[in-house]
């Protein structure tokens, strides 16, 4: 017996060994670099100073070095904005997914497998191509701007792009397929006895839908929230393309620090703080759903 326990450890060792390894090297050791380099001085062209220095988180958090830097509120700012467009990009993609699957989980295994075909064909095509094709269709003469002019409804082209909106719109129809996956895969396997339990016992359809359905697709939903939450926090492509220069997140924030302010211990700081809030945002999930799924009977 023990020799098979030991056989089974030493498979398991080989197969999970390159992978950890990979991980070891490739993630945690970049992720190191980027906590020392936080707390290190930015070099005067560019680079790092070897001296310990942990104002750059408090040109964030406000306790900058008064004698060569001001706390500027901009990055609160920034910060509070990427917070806001993630949020409502988890909402709005969570109110086209959510009746999405349960209209495809209800179709016949051709329609289904052709529908969850479509709901993945956006990953066969360039990310970049299909941002500029949303900016063709929001910029001043672009389709949206010449369909409300021809039929009436505006006189002059609406600033659609360059927005909050374009971003969240953009962030949308990246993220669609993230949200997808895991609320489709909770309402697959929702249980309809209980649901048609609950409407002959009485209980109407707000009612049911609230006691019976939402529940047993929380995990799904909980899971689709932190995927699309996460990357959509530091995301900087879309806020690129589609909100130009007008609108700054954490993510371009980012991105400029290291390579066009050449400050990288300040940029290390901004990546460790979405770092906190992506890891605290994920103990919270795993603490909510072990809680959901413990069984007080079995103590499980």
């Amino acid at each position: 017996m023990t020799s098979i326990a030991f056989r089974r450890r030493a498979q398991l060792a080989i197969l999970l060994g390159p992978v950890s390894l990979f991980l070891a090297v490739f993630f945690l050791g970049p992720l190191a670099i980027m906590i020392v380099t936080s707390f290190l001085a930015p070099g005067l062209y560019g680079g790092v100073e070897w001296t310990w220095y942990p104002h750059n988180y408090g040109r964030i958090l406000g306790f900058a070095d008064p004698m060569f830097e001001d706390f500027d509120p901009i990055y609160i700012a920034i910060f509070l904005r990427s917070l806001k467009i993630a949020a409502m990009t988890v909402v709005a993609t969570l109110l086209v997914c959510y009746p999405a699957a349960f209209c495809i989980s209800r179709l016949s295994d051709r329609w289904k497998n052709f529908c969850l075909f479509l709901i993945t064909l956006p990953f066969f095509t360039s990310l970049i191509v299909r941002l500029f094709i949303w900016v063709l269709i929001l910029r001043p003469t672009g389709l949206a701007n010449e369909v409300l002019i021809g039929t009436g409804i505006v006189s002059r082209p609406l600033d659609l792009i360059y927005t909050d909106g374009a971003i969240i719109l953009g962030m949308v129809y990246v993220f669609i397929p993230f949200m997808f996956m895991p609320v489709y895969a909770s309402v697959e396997k929702l249980d309809w006895t209980l649901v048609r339990a609950s409407l002959d016992l009485g209980a109407g359809p707000i009612r049911t839908f609230l006691r019976i359905i939402l529940p047993l697709t929380a995990p799904g939903i909980a899971g689709g929230a932190a995927i699309v939450f996460i990357p959509a926090l530091g995301n900087f492509v879309v806020p690129a393309i589609l909100g130009g220069a007008k609108v700054m997140m954490l993510g371009n924030l980012i991105e400029q620090q290291f390579l066009a302010a050449r400050n990288w211990p300040f940029g290390s700081a901004l990546a460790m703080m979405v770092m906190t809030v992506m890891l605290v945002l994920l103990f919270i999930h795993v603490v909510v759903s072990g809680r959901r799924d413990f069984d007080p009977a079995t103590g499980h």
